[in-house]
């Protein structure tokens, strides 16, 4: 809704007639993806997970984002992003060793997967329609986001009854609406226009260190010594990813 008059403002409403059918089909299932699935099993498994553990297990879909990337868009990772990856999975192990999981945490754990799986479809999907340039990248995000998250809003209307939301809550739900999701979304389709999958995904790893620290303020959740270390592998890790680009120019 936010985005709506901004879209209309802008004019790319009226091309919305010209995208073909391939294109309508693959924003449809952009919209399912990292809308309806992805942003829905995010939201549950903070219900059943500590925000730093789910953030940290939602960061291993950057190694399948580069997996997937090399059969389905033929982006093949260098050696120097491979290293980073292997950096960034060994910050993983050093943040759950040599903890096991936690009695009640399997469902946790499910829900997370397959947000981890539906992150890193969402990332090939939406880099097969950016790196095209052919549709502009608020389009992508408002009739992807349009349809994904009206599926979403009727899933969850038909499963919980509406919430009584005080003015702090209706804040909170304003800032993810504006900030978290129109706003970032937006941008992040403008960087599947010129990044790699792998190299967005990855960028995307920095948010762990950001969901650590105010997870400790906000929510008390106090990250131990194995987890710190484990956060700064796994930011080194993305650091070694994103150099990549800046290598290419300097040799050049």
């Amino acid at each position: 809704m936010l985005l709506l008059p901004v879209f209309i403002r802008s004019g790319q409403a009226r091309n919305l007639p010209q995208l073909t059918r391939p294109q309508w089909l693959k924003l449809v299932l952009l919209g399912l993806v990292y809308y309806t699935i992805t942003q829905g099993t995010q939201f549950l498994g903070l219900q059943l997970l500590p925000a730093i553990t789910f953030s940290l297990l939602l960061n291993l879909s950057a190694p399948l984002v580069a997996l997937l990337s090399i059969p389905l868009l033929k982006e093949l990772p260098t050696r120097l992003q491979w290293a980073g990856i292997g950096v960034f999975l060994v910050g993983v192990l050093v943040y759950f060793y040599p903890a096991g999981i936690e009695a009640g945490m399997a469902l946790g754990l499910l829900v997370g997967v397959t947000s981890v799986s539906a992150t890193s479809a969402a990332s090939i999907i939406g880099r097969g329609i950016n790196r095209m340039g052919q549709i502009p990248a608020l389009t992508v995000t408002v009739v992807s986001m349009g349809i994904g998250g009206v599926l979403l809003l009727l899933l969850g209307l038909a499963v919980e009854a509406p919430p009584t939301l005080g003015l702090t809550q209706w804040g909170i739900v304003l800032w993810l609406a504006l900030v978290n999701t129109a706003f970032a979304f937006t941008l992040w389709n403008h960087t599947l226009r010129i990044l790699s999958a792998t190299e967005s995904s990855m960028i995307n790893n920095t948010m762990l260190v950001q969901i650590a620290i105010l997870a400790w303020i906000f929510l008390g959740e106090r990250p131990g010594m194995p987890q710190i270390v484990g956060m700064m592998f796994a930011l080194a890790g993305t650091v070694m990813v994103t150099l990549k680009k800046n290598s290419n120019n300097s040799s050049s």
